[in-house]
């Protein structure tokens, strides 16, 4: 299966650069690693959020089919983790739009934001509103740290200034998302359930990993990591990798410190792939240059975000291993003539970028051996990051996996699968079901979709809970 050409044409249509500030603090992402390893763990963090944890209700809106009731509350990393949210983002804004008048029980289902989703006006609209007129299920929609009421006064539309940012929302929902779901049990709410879209889906996923009871999850448009969103799907090719590339050469605490706190060794592992970079750069530097004992200082020269093609070119298939087990190709020089991901070309060849590449590196002094093995380390560094802080595989297994259903899109360009854990093998027992067409096709025309699974979720729930 290929992937949308409308996906790619989008991305293309927007100007917005991510981690334009580079990796982001180390100490702030040794602070993130270590809190991982808390709430990757559900019997390790069951009391980090207590059940009287306070919410508040600060306003009520009456409107003809619904009330709408904005609240806040203090966000719980900001007590486990002091310092680690920009001063916008400590205080949790979320609107709670309930019926009028109860059908049956009284469910919610609640809503992370995707990228881009500020405020929640979107999520109202196309979500929550249908949901009450269709099913007269409730709605909780919490904004994201970095968006909307949170986003710091510094940054630019959804553009998060570095990767530790992504991470940081990422902890930050899920303490959210537990104090929310206490708060509706003390007030009476019944069955609770999840959901999310693209990036909210993939919060919503860690969120319910985290929860100690079966719940409903339909996480919608994402997938197991978001690792290869950022490296191989067309979102990579918004990233600063030159500021990233920077970093990674100057300051040695990435490669020397923080490697050693990534724990993730799944059969898609980054640290696979690093066994191969470091055995093709040794053969590549024996011909052209020694590689130096000192950290590399790159110049600011412009390059291509693609990083050496890597970003369209399959460069999974260098950190990866297939589902069986069996490395993907033949290394490094099997990647080099490669062009496709999943069997699709998706844009600069990346023979062609290298040479590109290879000539700016002559210009700017640095050997291309090097450069080279300094972009591949950087998407490997990324990839092994991402998968530290996203991959599921690196969390507990949601109590009940037949509680949930995942709504994917076969041609999905912002989210490719290749070369990465399914969520029915991290999950067995969840439910996949497959649109067709990309990301941006299936967010504008198949909400209905993506409500009809959140009802099917919560009456399985039903089904098999309502007597408990």
């Amino acid at each position: 299966m290929g992937v949308s050409r409308l996906d790619v044409f989008y991305r293309r249509l927007l100007l917005t650069r991510l981690f334009i500030q580079g990796w982001g603090k180390p100490e702030d992402l040794k602070r993130i690693f270590e809190f991982r390893k808390i709430i990757g763990d559900r019997e390790r963090c069951k009391d980090l959020v207590p059940t009287d944890y306070p919410v508040y209700i600060d306003k009520t809106e009456d409107q003809c089919d619904c009330k709408i009731h904005d609240g806040f509350l203090i966000s719980p990393l900001e007590h486990l983790i002091p310092g680690i949210l920009p001063p916008e983002a400590v205080k949790a804004r979320f609107q709670f739009i309930v019926p009028q008048q109860w059908q049956k029980n009284r469910p919610v289902c609640i809503h992370l934001a995707g990228t881009g989703d500020h405020f929640f006006w979107r999520r109202r609209t196309l979500m929550a509103r249908p949901m009450i007129k269709e099913t007269g299920m409730a709605s909780l929609l919490l904004e994201n740290p970095y968006y909307g009421y949170r986003k710091p006064k510094d940054q630019r539309r959804s553009s998060l200034k570095n990767v530790s940012d992504l991470f940081v929302m990422g902890g930050a929902l899920i303490l959210e998302s537990a104090a929310l779901l206490h708060w509706l049990e003390r007030e009476g709410y019944w069955p609770l359930g999840m959901t999310g879209i693209s990036m909210g889906g993939y919060m919503a996923s860690l969120a319910v990993t985290n929860w100690p009871k079966p719940i409903p999850l339909v996480p919608c448009l994402s997938w197991s990591t978001a690792s290869s969103v950022f490296t191989t799907g067309v979102l990579s090719k918004a990233v600063n990798w030159r500021e990233l590339e920077k970093q990674y050469a100057v300051n040695s605490v990435y490669e020397e410190e923080i490697i050693q706190l990534l724990e993730y060794c799944g059969a898609d592992s980054f640290k696979i792939g690093q066994n191969i970079v470091r055995s093709s750069q040794s053969r590549l530097d024996s011909v052209e240059h020694p590689r130096s004992t000192s950290r590399v200082e790159v110049s600011s020269v412009d390059q291509d975000p693609r990083v050496g093609g890597a970003a369209e070119a399959g460069q999974e298939t260098l950190l990866c291993r297939d589902h069986e087990g069996d490395k993907v190709g033949s290394g490094l020089d099997h990647l080099l003539s490669s062009g496709s991901s999943n069997g699709r070309s998706l844009g600069t060849p990346p023979e062609t970028f290298l040479a590109n590449s290879t000539l700016r590196t002559k210009n700017m002094g640095i050997p291309s051996s090097r450069q080279l093995s300094l972009q591949r380390e950087s998407i490997s560094f990324m990839k092994g990051v991402m998968d530290e802080c996203t991959h599921m595989a690196n969390f507990s297994v949601p109590v009940d996996p037949s509680l949930i259903i995942v709504v994917q899109a076969k041609e999905d360009a912002y989210i490719p699968r290749a070369g990465v854990l399914g969520l029915p093998e991290i999950w067995p027992g969840c439910e996949v079901r497959y649109l067709k067409g990309g990301h941006i096709s299936a967010y504008l025309f198949k909400q209905n979709m993506f409500r009809q699974a959140i009802y099917d979720a919560f009456d399985r729930f039903l089904q098999k809970y309502s007597n408990s």
